[in-house]
């Protein structure tokens, strides 16, 4: 049994050891450093868009394989940018690149210290800020997605901070049929992006 024991924990060492054949983790690009970007550097980024910019805001995510997932939908939906917070928030780390499947090389992270300061200066640059939250009657479907814009979603659990959906110029809900009250943030992000995409795409 004690042989047979050691056997397993050395197998399973071993078949968590190749970080990088793992999954999505092939379309990572190891070899390029990335990094966050700064808030000065983001309203520099936004005069450079050409049409209207399309953001998305992740107001305290934690969870790493919750942002990387979250990436990957953002650069499928055609984000320009995510926005994310300094401070009680998860960063650009292996987990998150693996699970974004090369989206972290690909779109822009801006880490910022004030997540409503930036919104209203988003809003002085023109842009219309929609919250998501379970606490407001109108449905995503409802909202007008095809200007300047960006969406913003909440930390596992406890979604929008109030002073974050306060600053909000619309909010919204995904409709739930079922009998669970709420959706894990990556796959809200991915409804609420290709939601938008798609009314851009007809728009």
């Amino acid at each position: 049994m004690k042989k047979r024991f050691n056997k397993y924990k050395k197998e399973k060492k071993e078949y968590h050891r190749p970080r990088k054949t793992q999954g999505s983790a092939k379309h990572t690009n190891w070899e390029k450093k990335i990094h966050t970007r700064s808030e000065e550097e983001l309203f520099q980024f936004i005069k450079k868009i050409k049409g209207n910019p399309f953001f998305l805001i992740l107001d305290q995510v934690q969870d790493p394989h919750n942002l990387g997932a979250c990436l990957r939908s953002a650069d499928g939906a055609g984000v320009h940018a995510v926005i994310i917070p300094k401070d009680n928030s998860v960063s650009i780390t292996d987990v998150v690149r693996s699970i974004s499947c090369g989206a972290a090389e690909s779109i822009p992270v801006f880490q910022v210290v004030n997540i409503s300061r930036v919104i209203n200066k988003l809003q002085k640059a023109g842009l219309w800020i929609v919250g998501t939250t379970d606490k407001t009657e109108k449905t995503l479907y409802e909202i007008d997605l095809t200007g300047p814009l960006a969406i913003a979603l909440g930390a596992e659990g406890k979604g929008l901070r109030q002073l974050t959906m306060k600053n909000c110029d619309f909010l919204c809900k995904i409709p739930m049929h079922g009998k669970v009250p709420c959706l894990n943030v990556s796959v809200a992000t991915g409804i609420c992006l290709f939601e938008a995409a798609r009314q851009r795409e007809i728009g």
